[in-house]
């Protein structure tokens, strides 16, 4: 008995000194984060022993980098190397390092570095264009075509290509407008300094255009005739654009004979894309046009993708495989546009030429995998699980550094923190390993982070790990009332929070369910909960209640179609019913693939994914139904 009250007693004090320590290293971060050297070195003599000394040590040093002297850098460096404690100094030196030009040292840490952001990739390019190696010249220019600006670093480097020639009048020009394409005028604004004074862009011009492109382009006329004037022209049609089909296209025929065949082309192609995305009829015959003028503007990726999308909305096979075929080797190859290739070959008689893309795509374990699987003539079936990980293999994970830091972080809710130390420390693991994590994440309730682990896997899988289904209990006493299929609301369930239960989104959107403060109050009226008050919604419980009651809610009006309810689920009933076809019925995966929103359009096919998947490791047997009957047959709006 003596023996057990010592062992509890030390028990209780390791907890309350835990969480004393714990206390401790939140307050030394929040002291490193305001910069009081004071406060931070007074925590870090109480947290030498604490999991994160690290960190204490790396906040240290990292408030007097500039002054540390380079030993007591490199010390550091040695004792965590491997660590991204480690990986951020040496990220941070770097940095000071390239400011300062001190190039020899810079070449000698870059190649140990892991983690390189745009910034530090300026400085590596900085160093070798003044060592005369024209070998990041491609990797450069790349950088150069982008609409967003660039850290301080990277302008030396697009000087220095600027007067060689490597980046021409042309590039810049290119820079411009994709800037402006994306309303990023500070950035036009910003790369305009690179241009002649003759040739550059009119500020006041560009800013009418922006404040009120209708009224700007009313005033243009016969006024177009600098390669300045066509620029901004584009840019207000594009800012019509953006909002109103018919008020660009109008805009667009009054000034197109200003306009040279090259602009023309360009603007076509973003009417067509824009029109695309609003389901508009028209969207083809501007694409084809764009493309039929004397001097075509290449299309990008994005542009084909809606071009292909527009095509299959009307089944217009043809132009589906001659888009897919237009696009980059790299977009040709993604999951999507293989099996929608496929799919025109069928429809063509060339079953073989299909075939052969249809079958790796089938070993896949995604959306349009599993429809290959189903194209093919074959069902869903997932491995057993083929590798567990045994009590000794979790146990040693446990033990891992890595692991505890990210542990730690965890426990004090510091999310983020924790997510950047688990996805460092299992980057390189075996499946073995990564099942092992996954087995440590579950266990602790960090079920974001088991699922993203199990999901890394190549060849030895548990899908048990993939497609966790906790709180099944509570679930199935709800599902019971609405009569809803379990392994659909568990794969919307998964594709919203991973099931962390206190998460909130960046637009307020609140637990498992992710539910917005105004659908959570209506829910609660319509359940005649007493007292609502939106923290309740964070309880499990009380989230699966009300996520589930709308859910049911949209299914009903949503022609008992979960394609249709998990489109309404992200993005609002009103839109999922506005996405169908003004008069044709549409197969559900071109409903789906042509949902304009990027968000919603992955997330209905992950939430389908998500469901066949479910169906197979909750054993809901064989008449589960298929994924092309879960996705239907999207009715016209007519």
């Amino acid at each position: 008995m003596r023996n057990y009250l010592l062992g509890l007693i030390f028990l209780v004090f390791s907890g309350t000194l835990s969480a004393s320590q714990d206390f401790d290293f939140i307050a030394a971060r929040e002291a490193f984060q305001v910069g009081n050297v004071k406060r931070l070195d007074e925590y870090a003599a109480r947290l030498q022993h604490h999991v994160l000394g690290p960190y204490v040590e790396y906040f240290k040093l990292r408030m007097r980098l500039q002054a540390t002297d380079i030993a007591n850098i490199r010390y550091f460096l040695t004792r965590y190397d491997g660590d991204l404690v480690a990986d951020r100094l040496r990220g941070d030196w770097l940095k000071i390092l390239g400011k300062n030009q001190q190039w020899l040292l810079f070449e000698t840490e870059y190649p140990l570095s892991v983690n390189r952001d745009t910034e530090l990739l300026c400085y590596y390019y900085q160093n070798r264009l003044n060592a005369k190696d024209n070998s990041v010249l491609s990797e450069v220019r790349s950088l150069w075509f982008t609409p967003t600006s660039q850290p301080e670093s990277c302008t030396q480097v697009f000087r220095t290509l600027i007067y060689s020639g490597q980046i021409t009048l042309e590039d810049i020009w290119t820079r411009i407008r994709l800037a402006l394409e994306e309303g990023q005028t500070g950035v036009a604004t910003h790369i305009n300094r690179y241009l002649p004074n003759s040739e550059s862009l009119n500020s006041a011009d560009l800013n009418n255009a922006a404040k009120n492109p209708l009224r700007y382009l009313d005033t243009l006329k016969n006024k177009i005739k600098s390669r300045s004037d066509r620029e901004i022209a584009l840019f207000a049609l594009l800012r019509l654009l953006r909002n109103d089909t018919n008020q660009a296209y109008v805009q667009w025929l009054k000034i197109k004979n200003q306009l040279t065949p090259f602009d023309r082309s360009f603007f076509l192609g973003r009417l067509g894309y824009r029109a695309a995305m609003r389901h508009d009829p028209r969207a083809l015959d501007w694409f084809r046009e764009a493309q039929n003028t004397p001097q075509t503007y290449p299309p990008s990726d994005i542009v084909l993708a809606w071009q292909a999308r527009a095509a299959l909305r009307v089944t217009h096979w043809d132009e589906v495989l001659k888009t897919i075929e237009k696009m980059s080797l790299t977009e040709q190859q993604i999951d999507t546009w293989r099996y929608w290739k496929a799919r025109a070959l069928i429809a063509k008689g060339q079953t073989l030429d299909a075939n052969n893309i249809l079958i790796p795509l089938s070993d896949e374990h995604s959306f349009y995998g599993q429809l290959a699987r189903e194209e093919l003539g074959t069902t869903l079936s997932i491995a057993g699980k083929t590798y567990r990980a045994n009590a000794n293999e979790v146990s040693a994970m446990e033990r891992r550094p890595g692991i505890q830091r990210t542990l730690a972080f965890a426990r004090m809710n510091l999310r983020t923190e924790a997510f950047r130390e688990w996805s460092w420390t299992v980057r390189q693991f075996s499946d073995a390993e990564l099942l092992a994590a996954s087995e440590v994440a579950r266990r602790q309730g960090m079920y974001d982070r088991a699922i993203n682990t199990a999901n890394r896997t190549i060849t030895q899988h548990d899908f048990s790990l993939r497609f966790l289904s906790p709180h099944r209990e509570t679930l199935k006493n709800v599902l019971r009332r609405h009569e809803l299929d379990e392994a659909w609301v568990y794969g919307l369930i998964r594709q919203e929070s991973r099931f962390i239960a206190d998460i909130k989104s960046h637009a307020g959107a609140t637990g498992l369910m992710q539910l917005m403060p105004a659908t959570a109050e209506w829910v609660a009226k319509q359940l005649g909960i007493p007292n609502f008050r939106q923290n309740l919604v964070v309880d499990v419980n009380t989230n699966l209640q009300l996520g589930t009651y709308y859910l049911k809610h949209v299914l009903s009006t949503l022609d008992n179609q979960p394609l249709l309810a998990s489109a309404a689920y992200n993005a609002g009933p009103g839109r999922a019913r506005r996405w169908r076809d003004d008069t044709r019925m549409l197969e559900g995966a071109i409903y789906a693939e042509t949902i304009p929103f990027n968000e919603t359009r992955d997330y209905v096919k992950k939430v389908l994914k998500n469901s066949m998947y479910y169906a197979k490791v909750l054993e809901h047997g064989h008449n589960s139904p298929t994924l092309k009957e879960r996705l239907g047959i999207v009715r016209a709006k007519q």
